[in-house]
């Protein structure tokens, strides 16, 4: 009787356990012999299209056949996303990072165009950038809203761009890149109307364009899509934010992962693969910041 008891009492913590040393174990060479990368990516702009490309599809495919490894794609959610990789999800909760809810680790790494946080680093850690971004204002073509005039100092245009927010209604996504806490948004008087939680990143300009509200927070890579998708359609304001990166995001004991992405990651870009992906499906961003890809 005692150690059925015993047994019953001991089980969940095994298997905490076990979950837990898995975690630990999985690096580079548990990859490796597993046979497989687990690639998790949220369909979103031309990073992850959904219909079996886009830039980080072929990058992480790439890097799959540089480990010799096969790849996997497994679909997962924003909502779901920290948890699918670290066992453990998390959201924003000021500067800081929130923790809940425990559960399976369903992949190796996260590739979907995810924008570097402060409070992401403190769940994940980020491979070195793969693409950059930051964060406009859009409005409707027709808005009475004018673009602000570029002064070539970035804090500048961030102040002229938010004064267009007062009185002004402002479409933007909680937990994510978009997320208004992030830009002190609200000392802009702006009238902040959060998007439901499922609504995808993708999924805000056609909300603006439905009059949801009279302007929407947008990265930088989805903006340039809708121009080319809604043109005439949509016009930028100006920057909400200052100048951010995207990377890929790992748990933080998988350190050799990380490190073979990232000696990957130098190679394609000497070779001049990494330029032909991103010309293929982001043409337009060289024209907007071509110190990154100087540089890089």
């Amino acid at each position: 009787m005692y150690q059925s008891i015993l047994r019953t009492l001991l089980a969940p913590c095994l298997a905490l356990i076990f979950c837990v040393g898995s975690a630990v174990a999985h690096d580079l060479d548990e990859v490796r012999a597993a046979g497989v990368l687990r690639h998790l990516g949220i369909p979103y702009a031309n990073f992850v299209t959904g219909a079996g490309d886009g830039l980080d599809v072929e990058l992480m495919k790439g890097f799959a056949d540089h480990l010799g490894v096969r790849y996997e794609f497994v679909p997962t959610s924003w909502d779901k996303v920290f948890g699918d990789l670290t066992g453990q999800n998390a959201r924003r909760n000021g500067d800081h990072a929130e923790r809940f809810g425990d559960g399976p680790i369903r992949g190796d790494l996260v590739a979907n165009g995810m924008t570097v946080l402060g409070w992401r680093q403190q769940v994940v850690a980020f491979s070195q950038p793969t693409f950059p971004s930051g964060v406009w204002l859009l409005a409707r073509a027709e808005s009475a809203l004018t673009p602000i005039q570029p002064s070539g100092a970035l804090d500048a245009d961030i102040v002229e761009t938010k004064s267009r927010l007062d009185g002004n209604s402002v479409l933007a996504l909680a937990n994510t890149c978009l997320d208004p806490g992030l830009y002190r948004l609200e000392s802009t008087r702006a009238d902040i109307r959060l998007a439901p939680k499922e609504r995808k990143l993708n999924e805000m300009v056609p909300a603006l364009l439905n009059r949801d509200a009279e302007t929407t927070l947008l990265d930088v890579p989805d903006a340039l899509i809708a121009l080319e998708r809604w043109p005439g359609q949509i016009k930028v304001l100006g920057p909400i934010s200052d100048e951010q990166r995207m990377a890929v995001a790992f748990r933080p004991d998988t350190p050799k992962l990380r490190a073979a992405f990232n000696a990957y990651l130098q190679q394609v870009r000497s070779d001049g693969t990494y330029q032909r992906l991103v010309r293929k499906y982001y043409p337009a961003v060289f024209d907007y910041f071509p110190e990154f890809f100087a540089s890089n």
